[in-house]
């Protein structure tokens, strides 16, 4: 059978609506060009062949009385044969159903199924000039650089607290709120003055060694993400970073950022934990050789002194450039932030 509707030239319609009801599309005779089966056709078959109502087996049996019946003659099989002759064996073809709906509910005799063409949509949108430049240089950094990026994870327990001990104070104090972006910011600012490679970019066949820290500070906007900088972060106070972020941030979604405060950036940072982003591999900011991502704060069981506790803990993720900065020192300075940030009280007393 599977050979023969192979062969059995029909209309896509018609081999639709043949599946959609069961039919052996090679048993149904074409009415179109060169013996064709349409659509109309395979209707045509179904109500032909859909099974008429007829009176149970057992009624008109009861119609006909049978002389000094017996228990023994009514427990044997005799009867079998007229029901086989008056009712369509169990294992009748699929084609003597009657039409179904998709969900199995039976349709009354005639009815067909209702045909749904469902529209497949498209839509061309042209790229802004802004996405076209991220796209542009996102594809730069991937050809360019040789990025690798290594993970680690924080304890926020210390962090949070401190936190929740100064926010009131702070904010009084400075009419700014005392976020998280301020700790790493110092935190990152901390290790590459011990890691100044990660400060660092190459020119041709030379590396050149910045000993400035303009901090990147990526921020997602509806025309897509940009990176203005935070100049001179080693040089600001706590108050002064997280209001310097708040502005930057403010400009960049009014899109009243200028060209100058989207150039240079010796490192950046990027927090994907604001959308919910557990885990992620930053894109490097080239010409720049490491960003740090930091990522959503979740409750998970740690081990602590040999105890298994529930902490408030960040992944972090620092992509680097393989080309100059070495595994070993982006482990190490990936570790070095944590270090920093774990201790928050120390972080700010430094600062």
């Amino acid at each position: 059978a599977p050979a023969e509707a192979a062969e059995t030239a029909a209309t896509p319609v018609a081999l639709k609506v043949a599946a959609e009801n069961n039919v052996d599309i090679s048993q149904v005779k074409g009415s179109g060009p060169g013996g064709r089966v349409t659509k109309e056709d395979v209707v045509s078959y179904i109500l032909r062949n859909a099974p008429a109502p007829s009176a149970p087996v057992a009624a008109s049996g009861d119609a006909a009385p049978v002389p000094n019946p017996t228990p023994e003659v009514a427990s044997t099989p005799a009867p079998a044969a007229p029901a086989r002759q008056s009712a369509p064996a169990p294992a009748a073809p699929a084609p003597q159903a009657p039409p179904t709906t998709d969900s199995g509910r039976q349709l009354p005799a005639g009815q067909m199924p209702e045909i749904v063409e469902v529209e497949r949509r498209e839509e061309r949108q042209r790229m802004s000039r802004r996405r076209q430049t991220i796209a542009r240089r996102l594809v730069e950094a991937q050809q360019t650089a040789a990025m690798l990026t290594t993970f680690n994870e924080i304890d926020m327990g210390a962090v949070m607290a401190v936190r929740k001990k100064h926010k009131d104070s702070f904010k009084e104090r400075h009419g700014i709120g005392l976020g998280f972006m301020s700790f790493f910011t110092k935190a990152v600012v901390g290790a590459l003055k011990n890691f100044p490679l990660l400060n660092a970019e190459i020119q041709g066949d030379e590396v050149v060694i910045k000993h400035y820290y303009d901090i990147g500070m990526a921020v997602g906007t509806d025309q897509g993400l940009v990176v203005p900088v935070l100049r001179d972060a080693d040089r600001k106070s706590f108050a002064e970073i997280e209001r310097g972020i708040a502005e930057l941030a403010g400009r960049a979604r009014d899109g009243k950022l200028t060209l100058a405060e989207l150039q240079g950036g010796s490192f950046s940072i990027t927090n994907g934990g604001i959308y919910g982003s557990l885990m992620s591999t930053p894109i490097l900011n080239t010409p720049q050789v490491g960003i740090l991502g930091m990522h959503k704060i979740m409750e998970r069981p740690v081990v602590v002194n040999g105890e298994i506790v529930v902490r408030p803990m960040m992944y972090v993720a620092l992509t680097y450039d393989h080309r100059i900065v070495d595994g070993s020192d982006a482990v190490r300075f990936l570790v070095h932030i944590k270090d920093l940030v774990e201790d928050p009280e120390a972080l700010m007393l430094a600062s």
